[in-house]
Order: C-alpha cells, then structure tokens, then sequence
C-alpha cells in the first residue's frame, strides 16, 4: 500500500499547479466528515463579497509570489 502511495505522489506532483490545488483542495475536502452548514454559507458570502470587490475594481490584487513573499516576511 505505501508505495501506492509514493507512486500516487510522484505522479501527482508532475501535474500542473492549478491541478495540484484542485488535487489539494478536493483532498482536504474529503476530510470533513461534517459539514458546518453556517460556517459553509459565511465563506460563501465572504466569496461572493471579494470577488464583487475585485469586479468592481475596489481591491488592488498582487501576484502569488508577492503575496508569498510578503506573508514568509520577504
């Protein structure tokens, strides 16, 4: 089973970013045994709530690497 899973792994991380968080993001999901339906809805507000700011032009956006840099104290 663990190489499976080392295999797994290997391919995995071939795949190109955007697949990788996909990857990551429905992993993690797969975790949650129950889902807290009021937490659910206030990240979806807060969702809806940026991106009507970014659409609107209200926020400044960075690139990742920036931000990445900005959060590890870069």
């Amino acid at each position: 089973m663990k190489q499976n899973i080392v295999e797994i792994l290997k391919e995995a991380l071939k795949l190109p970013p955007e697949a990788r968080a996909a990857l990551a993001g429905t992993l993690l999901d797969s975790l949650d045994e129950t889902v807290d339906r009021d937490a659910e809805s206030a990240w979806e507000a807060e969702i809806v709530m940026r991106l009507k700011e970014i659409d609107e032009g209200k926020v400044n956006l960075i690139p990742w690497a920036e931000a990445r840099a900005r959060i590890a104290g870069q």
